[in-house]
């Protein structure tokens, strides 16, 4: 059984933020890549300063920034998880 993941919406909160992704880079001290595993939730681990940097440029909270998304029960037949 899984336990569900974790989704990072940088990429949608840098485009609503109107800043460009090498602006981004210069003032949340990322490099473009890192920035660009992100946007493409592909990291395994993260840094709590990394976070706090990304949430302090963009004016966001942790909970916009980071998701939780459990993993769907395929096994039963209807009914609440249990």
């Amino acid at each position: 059984m899984g336990h569900g993941k974790i989704v990072i919406h940088l990429g949608e909160l840098i485009e609503r933020s109107g800043i460009s992704k090498n602006r981004f880079s210069h003032l949340a001290a990322m490099e473009r890549t890192q920035i660009n595993n992100y946007c493409k939730n592909n990291i395994a681990r993260t840094d709590f300063d990394v976070l706090a940097r990304i949430c302090s440029v963009l004016h966001c909270s942790i909970g916009e920034l980071l998701e939780y998304v459990p993993e769907e029960d395929t096994t039963s037949s209807g009914g609440a998880p249990s």
